[in-house]
């Protein structure tokens, strides 16, 4: 049996709190915040809620370490405590660092801080909404048999540029594309060929193992191109 993820939730306003709960039932969940308020009420609810001020490196490092799986830094209101948060999740080590934004200029300075992706949790719901009136019968995020599923996945840099046929990803990692959406276009591109290209901001809706669709997310080089399938030649006679 595998174990647990281990994610760090900072900032326990609306929707820290819900992801929190969220992650709870299939993660071993630390929930941060400095008000000990919205820590009581986390208490029960995740494996641990502590009240502390993420803006203390010192604080912090005492409670989170490398060996987190990932943090999400949802003070997004609060500028300069969700960047020195971020900050100093990045110097901790933690490998992936997921912070609110409230803006792009907000966002490109959480990812110099060493965010790995930028939240905005208005847009993107607004957008799944718009997807789901738009494709009513579209699966968005659907838990399959045993480790399977279907999700939204948004391709690293490194394969953009790249047509799905060149990526290979249904023989290297056994994940299919089931359909794209891209940002200019308001509805799906379903089951894309080998020839579609990704450009940024495609969002990929793919079918396969959990573990390998966030391998497709943190990539930072192409795979390998497909080997040639051999070649049978008829001897001579």
């Amino acid at each position: 049996m595998s174990r647990k993820k281990q994610i760090c939730v900072i900032g326990l306003g609306h929707f820290g709190n819900e992801l929190a709960l969220s992650l709870a039932e299939d993660s071993e969940v630390l929930a941060l915040d400095i008000s000990d308020q919205k820590v009581n009420d986390a208490a029960g609810q995740v494996q641990r809620a502590l009240c502390l001020d993420a803006r203390d490196f010192t604080a912090l490092s005492s409670v989170v370490s490398p060996d987190f799986d990932e943090a999400i830094v949802s003070m997004g209101e609060n500028l300069e405590a969700s960047i020195l948060c971020t900050l100093h999740l990045s110097r901790i080590g933690v490998p992936v660092i997921r912070a609110k934004a409230v803006s792009e200029d907000h966002a490109s300075i959480l990812r110099m801080v060493g965010a790995s992706y930028t939240i905005f949790p208005e847009r993107e719901t607004a957008r799944r909404v718009a997807a789901e009136i738009l494709n009513p019968n579209m699966l968005d995020f659907v838990p399959l048999e045993g480790e399977y599923l279907v999700r939204d996945v948004t391709f690293p840099p490194a394969l953009h540029g790249i047509s799905l046929g060149q990526l290979n990803l249904r023989a290297l990692l056994d994940v299919f594309v089931l359909a794209v959406r891209r940002q200019t276009e308001p509805r799906f591109t379903f089951l894309p060929g080998p020839g579609y290209v990704n450009v940024p901001g495609d969002v990929m809706v793919m079918i396969g193992r959990g573990a390998d669709l966030e391998k497709i997310e943190k990539m930072t080089e192409p795979p390998p191109p497909p080997m040639p399938p051999p070649c049978n030649e008829t001897p001579a006679p």
